[in-house]
């Protein structure tokens, strides 16, 4: 194994374990120690690797967010298509990464929290390419007029994000399709003709 796939093997260890130790324990209290030891390494892997906890943390959730970004930015087609594929590209990620939605959404609204800069900063990332994405049908007229799309783009990540969590923990019996058609029916409902 070189050494770069090596380094980036150890660093999705590390992630996998903080994920794992946040969706059972949270993160307050969570130490590189724990850390460590769930993943199976060394403390220093740790400080070599990310040099803090802190800096373990702000990887982990702009490696979430740039996987997430990744599903996004493919999406193209009419206006059906496209909402219909943002909704399950997200829906689908936060099935596959659950306790990723739930550091997301719990530090989101941590205020001031200790990653609030870097969360700002992948936040607007992931509105800015579904911007883009509702901006072009907007510019093709298969929005209703009046829509701000900056609003709607927030407004349909959060969604979203909320969704998953309450789908995950609370109706983990419903299937993605039946999830993102309910969330599609209601931004279809809430169109003006």
């Amino acid at each position: 194994m070189t050494r770069p796939s090596r380094t980036t093997a150890t660093k999705r260890k590390l992630f996998d374990a903080t994920l794992r130790l946040a969706g059972t324990r949270g993160m307050v209290g969570l130490t590189v120690d724990d850390i460590a030891a769930e993943a199976g390494v060394a403390k220093g892997t740790v400080y070599y690797n990310f040099g803090s906890k802190d800096g373990l943390v702000d990887a982990l959730l702009r490696h979430g967010v740039d996987l997430l970004a990744t599903r996004l930015r493919s999406v193209s087609g009419s206006a059906a298509d496209t909402l219909t594929a943002l909704v399950e590209g997200m829906l689908g990620f936060f099935a596959e990464y659950p306790t990723f939605a739930q550091l997301l959404v719990s530090e989101l609204w941590r205020t001031p929290g200790q990653w609030q800069q870097t969360l700002t900063l992948l936040r607007e990332e992931v509105t800015s390419i579904i911007r883009g994405q509702l901006q072009r049908l907007a510019d093709s007229g298969e929005l209703p007029a009046g829509v701000r799309v900056a609003t709607a783009s927030s407004a349909l990540f959060g969604t979203v994000l909320v969704v998953s969590l309450d789908w995950l923990v609370f109706s983990p019996d419903q299937t993605l399709p039946e999830v993102r058609d309910s969330v599609i029916s209601l931004v279809r409902g809430l169109r003006t003709p």
